[in-house]
């Protein structure tokens, strides 16, 4: 794990915290709404685990916001090498 993944992982777990405390629901509350385990919501939220693309959708609409809005403040940007696609996180405050 790099310390890149970890940033993101937290930053993504901030954003879930936050949208599930506007929503007011608790993690039981959520897991159970989105078929997870309250574990794995609280996992999610601790960033010591990566969400999978169903469960983005199913936290979306559980939290009632857009996908996006789980990763506000990652910003991607291309990396200069000589192989075309590759990309690297600069931040993720």
């Amino acid at each position: 794990m790099t310390d890149r993944s970890q940033a993101i992982r937290d930053r993504f777990a901030h954003n879930l915290r936050l949208a599930r405390k506007r929503s007011g629901l608790s993690q039981e509350e959520v897991g159970r709404l989105a078929e997870m385990h309250r574990t794995a919501i609280s996992s999610l939220e601790a960033g010591r685990r990566e969400p999978r693309m169903d469960t983005l959708i199913k936290l979306s609409a559980v939290l009632e916001v857009d996908v996006d809005a789980f990763f506000d403040g990652i910003h991607w940007h291309r990396l200069r090498l000589p192989r075309p696609g590759r990309f690297q996180v600069i931040s993720a405050k």
